[in-house]
């Protein structure tokens, strides 16, 4: 088998059909399977799968073991050198699957890649490839700032502008959509279950670096990644906000010492309010034309992640061991 898709679902039905669809009609001359992993959603993806897609291996999960969890799970079914990790909110463009294949066997030291990622929209999400995260460019991490100076290298996003035809070897590629060899993903122990959510893709790049390998990103590969699309009109708890800072802050603990994790959280402490006076003064001033859900949605991000960054998100401290929240805060 040449390639196994691995799929990853969560209450995502009506986007998994169109996944799988375009899976299917894009993907030629490439022995590929197809498996899908429900995480105890229960969403009716199982009788979906059974009634349209009866060629894809379908693995139910009775509790919500996770992303890292789940993809291990798939990986245990499969038999293809080479793996996808794709999320089910994707929509594969054109032979994009069949690009990130012969990039990644091209390439003698790679040992993933992934492709370009675009919004429902078809705008360029720039999150597809992120550098390590540091203190620095944690700090300033505003896609503002990203758009209009992108070659600056703390950002790790050059390659998403530049055009020369050829793979180039990034930090990290998005785990909504990467292509790893089955062999360098058996050398550096599969994805880390220490994170419950965020930040495996991040370590699993850092690990086939650390094994000599490297990872790279090939804009011939289009996808489009709905759930990457910003719903700013929409109400937010701020939990995923939370869960991406703390995963952060346990990748630093774990590839720079739990001294600099610290100075990472105490850092988050001066962003939040500089953020939170922008929005506060934004709002009253009327300076951009944004709408009051923005704004609120905004103000109760950042309090949010100022009260992580403080230590006062308890729920974040008390985990379970099988890695869920104890308590989801609203």
């Amino acid at each position: 088998m040449d390639l196994s898709i691995i799929i990853v679902n969560w209450n995502s039905v009506d986007y998994l059909r169109r996944c799988l669809e375009s899976i299917y009609r894009q993907t030629t001359n490439l022995e590929f399977e197809v498996m899908v992993i429900d995480n105890a959603s229960f969403d009716g993806s199982e009788e979906l799968i059974r009634a349209e897609f009866p060629e894809v291996k379908f693995i139910q999960s009775t509790e919500n073991i996770g992303f890292a969890r789940a993809n291990n799970l798939g990986f245990q079914h499969s038999t293809g050198e080479a793996l996808l990790f794709l999320n089910p909110d994707t929509e594969v463009r054109s032979s994009a699957i069949n690009e990130l294949f012969t990039s990644l066997h091209s390439v003698p030291d790679a040992g993933a890649i992934g492709g370009k990622l675009l919004n429902s929209d078809g705008s360029l999400q720039i999150s597809c490839i992120q550098p390590f995260p540091t203190i620095l460019n944690q700090m300033f991490d505003l896609e503002w700032l990203q758009v209009r100076f992108p070659r600056l290298k703390i950002w790790g996003i050059r390659p998403l502008f530049l055009d020369r035809g050829v793979p180039e070897e990034v930090d990290v590629v998005s785990g909504a959509c990467l292509m790893v060899k089955r062999s360098v993903f058996e050398m550096i122990g599969t994805f880390s279950t220490d994170y419950f959510m965020y930040s495996e893709d991040v370590e699993l790049c850092y690990k086939i670096r650390q094994a000599g390998w490297k990872v790279y990103h090939t804009g011939k590969a289009e996808i489009v990644h709905h759930g990457g699309a910003s719903a700013k009109e929409h109400p937010v708890d701020a939990l995923e906000d939370v869960l991406t800072r703390e995963a952060r802050y346990q990748f630093m603990a774990k590839t720079r010492g739990t001294g600099y994790a610290r100075l990472y959280k105490f850092s988050v402490v001066p962003v939040s309010l500089v953020r939170l006076a922008c929005a506060f003064t934004l709002s009253s001033l009327n300076i951009i034309s944004r709408s009051k859900n923005e704004f609120a949605n905004s103000r109760k991000k950042w309090t949010k992640i100022l009260r992580w960054s403080l230590g006062m998100e308890g729920w974040v401290q008390a985990m379970r061991p099988d890695g869920r929240p104890a308590v989801r805060q609203t």
